[in-house]
């Protein structure tokens, strides 16, 4: 027993360092890879119809979270809130951003805070906000398996079926009862008791709009990679199923916010030896900054949204 308790205490330890373990191992990768190939970067060129096309990688990328935010609505109104779409869509986009943040945690935070604020009760507002990277991590394995990345979807289908199970009524309202039952033994007698939270059905609306999500997203990685290279049509699925398992492992894999880091070197390592790696590297530092500005701009207009329509947006 006290080697295991010895082996708890150095895990506990080390796990606030964990994520800067593998952030640096990322960042060493990439670093590594761009003193490799620096030469095939620094040759490569934009033309006037590349500008364009980064513009528009921009817009789409700018679009799939605008999309994602309505998606974000509909798992909200699963549990019977009647949010409007235009609610969703400027709390979403005016918090997103904040996930760039130390903890990466402060775009859910905002959410959370915006849900209260509109009069939705603190557990349907938590558990709408958990589910929806988990819903994208979802999606992002569907589309990787639709693309059959690889060849190999094994460990893709055994990553989604539990996944995929957790959203089940028969699965998730036994753990919302027992997150219930914890919570009424700590709260105080004068708190105010919510309702008990039930999931009606399965989510297959709001794990379409994921799907959709990652594959606009996915559009604007491959528009962005066209500014540099003549795509293929037969690259296209390889491209796209890289690109969401890139994406889905940035999400979860502790690192730095936003996943930058992660997304860029896992998409190297997954595609150097289909695509020239000065390609690849030049492509996910190209989308990098054309995601976070496009979350930067999303941010704005919901800003600017807010200011001249205070709360005209709630109802549906």
């Amino acid at each position: 027993m006290s080697a295991i308790a010895s082996l708890k205490s150095v895990i506990a330890a080390l796990k606030p360092y964990l994520k800067w373990f593998i952030l640096g191992g990322a960042l060493f990768f990439l670093g590594s890879s761009l003193r490799a190939h620096w030469q095939e970067v620094v040759e490569l060129r934009i033309d006037s119809t590349g500008w364009m096309r980064l513009v528009l990688a921009t817009a789409v990328t700018l679009l799939a979270h605008t999309w994602s935010g309505w998606v974000w609505g509909w798992i909200v109104r699963e549990f019977n809130q009647p949010v409007g779409m235009l609610w969703s869509i400027r709390v979403y986009l005016k918090t997103n951003i904040a996930k760039y943040l130390p903890g990466n945690v402060w775009h859910y935070y905002g959410r959370i805070n915006a849900a209260r604020s509109a009069g939705i009760p603190l557990g349907i507002s938590v558990l709408s906000v958990l589910m929806e990277p988990l819903l994208m991590a979802a999606a992002a394995l569907l589309v990787a398996i639709g693309c059959s990345f690889g060849g190999h979807i094994g460990w893709q289908i055994f990553l989604l079926i539990p996944v995929l199970a957790g959203f089940h009524p028969r699965f998730l309202n036994p753990l919302l009862d027992l997150v219930a039952k914890l919570k009424g033994k700590i709260k105080k007698p004068t708190e105010e008791r919510e309702q008990p939270i039930r999931v009606k059905g399965y989510p297959f609306i709001p794990l379409l709009g994921e799907i959709g999500f990652v594959v606009l997203r996915g559009a604007g990685f491959l528009i962005a990679m066209l500014a540099l290279y003549p795509l293929r049509l037969t690259e296209i699925p390889l491209l796209l199923g890289a690109f969401s398992v890139a994406w889905v492992v940035g999400l979860l894999v502790p690192g730095a916010p936003g996943g930058i880091g992660i997304f860029e070197a896992t998409a190297l390592a997954l595609l150097e030896q289909h695509i020239s790696p000065g390609i690849i590297i030049s492509t996910v530092i190209l989308y990098r900054f054309i995601g976070t500005l496009a979350e930067a701009i999303g941010a704005v207009l919901a800003w600017l949204y807010e200011r001249f329509f205070p709360q005209g947006d709630l109802t549906p």
